[in-house]
């Protein structure tokens, strides 16, 4: 792995082995509602679109899944294979030392969501999802860990914060597995459903959730919609009814939070996340199969959630999602953005002030040259970072930058 820094001009890997879709042209709308107002804290955004400078701060990655930007501009990164990556402010790119001698990685499970804790500055600490063997057997577990100052060794805190969390153990087939903290200080957890028919509608089992736990103890975060449920497990749960939670986002001035999913087929979904709500997909079919030709929300359940954007088919493998904030981005400003795997580019989702769905764009810069994007992610620094995710260590962590 290497470090470089080029400016530019304005495969194989995790996402169901769906059939291609049609790229998206950069720029195309969906249609939209008669007062297009971009989201995001500003009342009065910017129509100027922004031409976007990228550059290549490290390469020579496998698969890196996620990223996170420590006060003292510090990124670091993972790798689904097992690895962790500094990237410090002067652009020196370093390994961090962390035992991953019981790493589960197969298919689409192994080192996943990464996040810092709210307080890092004091305490050092961050987390990771990741798939562990463990007793002759795997799950799905969530880490803590310190770092040093010098960003050289990794040491884990507590083995583990959270486990139980079930993983395909043939295949590695939807693992999950994103974490991203609510505007509360609770750990959000999205999870996949292993392709098991049963999961997504079955509460007691934290397979096809998003979970919403206390990153001190484990245990459910308190508010959670399921505490007095007789079943340890189920008051962890936030919603259910999902297929595979690839992406959390927290929006800006609002502290709504929204989930990515990939669907079958048909229907990548971006939903708000709603307590207690039910997002739709059984995949039970006859004699235990999984059944993936039903709807990835069905509309006919009482009370579902539906999502504020959906793919339809065929569908272009959504995975982690973030908001653009700062008058810098100008009409680019409170974007929500979705790395996409089949299409190779960064899908934009303009909300309005309920969270209704306005307009989609692609970003013309990343559409079609850096491969598969798994995780666009906004800097504490108001810079958005990218991880591409092509494999055999052709992966690239990228910053974006407005140019003027």
């Amino acid at each position: 792995m290497g470090a470089v820094l080029l400016l530019l001009g304005c495969g194989v890997g995790n996402g169901d082995p769906a059939a291609a879709s049609a790229p998206t042209s950069p720029g195309s709308l969906s249609p939209a509602p008669s007062d297009p107002t971009p989201a995001g804290p500003s009342t009065a955004a910017s129509t100027v679109v922004p031409a976007l400078r990228v550059e290549v701060l490290a390469d020579g990655l496998d698969h890196p899944w996620d990223v996170a930007q420590a006060p003292d501009g510090t990124l670091l990164l993972d790798e689904r294979s097992g690895g962790l990556t500094a990237v410090r402010p002067d652009g020196t790119v370093q390994e961090v030392d962390a035992d991953f001698s019981d790493l589960f990685a197969r298919g689409e499970t192994g080192l996943m969501g990464l996040v810092l804790d709210p307080s890092f500055a004091a305490d050092r600490r961050f987390y990771t999802c990741a798939g562990i063997q463990e007793g002759g057997g795997a799950e799905v577990q969530v880490t803590a860990w310190t770092v040093d100052e010098q960003w050289r060794t990794a040491t884990r805190v507590a083995d583990p914060l959270l486990g139980g969390i079930p993983v395909n153990e043939s295949s590695g087939r939807h693992g999950g597995c994103r974490l991203r903290f609510d505007a509360t200080g609770a750990l959000l957890v999205g999870t996949g459903d292993n392709a098991v028919g049963t999961h997504p509608q079955d509460r007691a089992t934290l397979a096809g959730k998003v979970l919403r736990i206390d990153p001190a103890t484990g245990g459910p975060a308190p508010g959670n919609p399921f505490a007095a449920d007789p079943d340890p497990r189920t008051r962890l749960l936030l919603s259910y009814g999902h297929r595979n939670v690839q992406g959390l986002a927290v929006e800006p001035g609002t502290d709504r939070v929204f989930i990515a999913e990939q669907g079958t087929r048909r229907d990548d979904e971006i939903s708000p996340s709603v307590p207690g709500g039910d997002y739709g997909y059984d995949p039970d079919g006859p004699g235990g199969s999984y059944d993936e030709s039903v709807p990835m929300t069905d509309l006919t359940r009482p009370g579902v959630v539906p999502p504020v954007w959906a793919s339809g088919a065929p569908t272009i493998a959504t995975c982690g999602i973030t908001f653009l904030e700062g008058t810098a981005w100008g009409a680019y400003e409170g974007l929500l953005l979705a790395g996409v795997l089949k299409d190779t580019g960064v899908l934009a989702l303009r909300l309005d002030g309920a969270g209704a769905l306005v307009e989609q764009l692609r970003l013309p810069e990343l559409e079609g040259t850096y491969g598969r994007i798994r995780t666009p992610q906004a800097g504490t620094d108001g810079v958005l970072y990218v991880t591409t995710d092509n494999g055999n260590d052709t992966d690239q962590l990228l910053r974006v930058t407005p140019a003027s």
